[in-house]
């Protein structure tokens, strides 16, 4: 896109100013510099992955059926709301991942597909979000957001792979990860530029005298989508003002008792101790970002692979990776109904953010996926994968897709990547491994 096409799109869109911030708004129909949709500017496509490792329950994973009709087993339950918008994929795999061993070399290039290297040199391939980002990511404020609910780790797996594989889903390139943001008030400051003492303004303060002269030219039902608006904003800001002052104090210890915060355990790192908590608002502010236009591409590592993790409100006693190794039984099923759950809980945000004739989900594909089919094999011969979203009509909802039989060249994870980077208005001819899309 040239500066005048930028220009002139930018201009579409009805923008919230203030002190040092910029907030996209949702759509509204009485504004005109919003509301009128010019054929040349269709609504923006978004991308958001989310990530869990170590497998699922593998008895417990299926659906049957299509669209309203589809019939969805124990784990992907929570998907009941959303189900004419989900595609449930069977039988993909990633064929890098397979017979390097276990963890990390099945982890760091699920994004990506490529042939990682062991030892100490990093060297795998850029993930399918950062090429959707370095395309139109110019068009956001930032190209992408990469957020994670555990701290990377070092060292080497006893395969000889670095645990960066096993930290890190996002890849700007061969041989680095995106730096991942765990902490989510500093997520949410890089969003709205928080800095200095910005960081203690709200940024509903900020352009609350731009919000007042929209609303008085908005029409009623305007107002009240605005009004609600800026108090899903709010709310985050509440949570984000809290974890900010906790966060503040365990950097303060740090310093005191000469430690890397890095090193420290939640929530003497000042880490929400509630892993739901946390989950949740990193949820949060993708759905944020992608409403208020700061960013169209995100990725959410929810745990890492051999996550050290607990989920006592699942009353499961061991920890993520060491409950992985028992898949079948009724706590592990607990556990991958939650993560499931993560994503229910990110695409009912963006469902109810109306764009148009229909919502923000429609605008957006959610893409799901698991770096194993069986945690206690270390199987990964195929992966789970679920997607929501139909990006604005190009991806047809509702279905069951099985592609096992179809061969291991019709069946490879990065041609459903190459699909979807064509669908988000990318025209690579390959990716990964992959030459040919996968028909999805």
């Amino acid at each position: 896109m040239n500066q005048a096409d930028k220009r002139s799109s930018v201009s579409r869109r009805k923008v919230l100013y203030g002190a040092g911030v910029a907030m996209g708004l949702p759509w509204l129909e009485s504004v005109a510099a919003w509301g009128v949709r010019p054929d040349a500017d269709p609504f923006p496509k978004r991308f958001a992955a989310q990530f869990m490792a170590c497998g699922i329950h593998p008895h417990h994973w299926w659906a049957k059926g299509e669209g309203a009709d589809m019939e969805l087993s124990r784990s992907l339950a929570p998907l009941e709301s959303v189900k004419t918008k989900l595609n449930v994929i069977q039988g993909l795999f990633n064929k890098n991942a397979t017979g390097v061993g276990i963890h990390p070399g099945q982890t760091g290039n699920i994004l990506s597909g490529a042939s990682l290297q062991k030892g100490a040199e990093l060297r795998g391939g850029i993930s399918v979000d950062q090429a959707m980002a370095n395309v139109i990511g110019q068009d956001t404020v930032q190209a992408s957001l990469v957020l994670g609910c555990e701290q990377p780790i070092t060292g080497y797996h006893e395969t000889n792979f670095s645990m960066a594989y096993s930290s890190h889903i996002s890849w700007q390139n061969a041989t680095s990860p995106v730096p991942m943001e765990v902490y989510p008030s500093l997520a949410f400051d890089s969003l709205f530029d928080n800095r200095g003492s910005r960081r203690n303004q709200s940024v509903l303060d900020r352009v609350r005298e731009h919000a007042s002269s929209l609303s008085r030219q908005a029409s009623s039902g305007d107002r009240t989508k605005l009004d609600e608006y800026l108090t899903s904003v709010r709310e985050v800001e509440r949570k984000i003002e809290r974890l900010r002052a906790a966060q503040d104090k365990a950097a303060d210890r740090a310093k005191i008792n000469g430690k890397n915060v890095l090193d420290m355990k939640r929530p003497d790192n000042g880490l929400p101790e509630d892993i739901r908590e946390h989950m949740k608002l990193m949820c949060d502010i993708i759905a944020l970002a992608f409403q208020t236009d700061k960013t169209r591409v995100a990725t959410l590592l929810l745990c890492r692979d051999i996550s050290g993790l607990f989920y006592p409100f699942l009353n499961v006693r061991k920890a993520h990776h060491s409950a992985s190794h028992s898949d079948t039984n009724d706590d592990w099923e607990r556990v991958s109904r939650y993560y499931c759950s993560q994503l229910a809980y990110l695409a009912g945000r963006l469902d109810a953010m109306p764009e148009g004739d229909g919502t923000v989900l429609d605008h957006s594909c959610l893409l799901w996926i698991n770096n194993m089919w069986s945690g206690t094999k270390h199987d990964s011969q195929k992966v789970p994968v679920l997607t929501v979203g139909g990006l604005d009509g190009t991806l047809e909802t509702g279905r069951v897709l099985d592609y096992l039989d179809a061969g291991d060249e019709n069946r490879k994870l990065c041609s459903l990547y190459l699909s979807l980077l064509n669908k988000m208005g990318i025209p690579a001819t390959s990716f990964g491994d992959a030459d040919k899309a996968l028909e999805v």
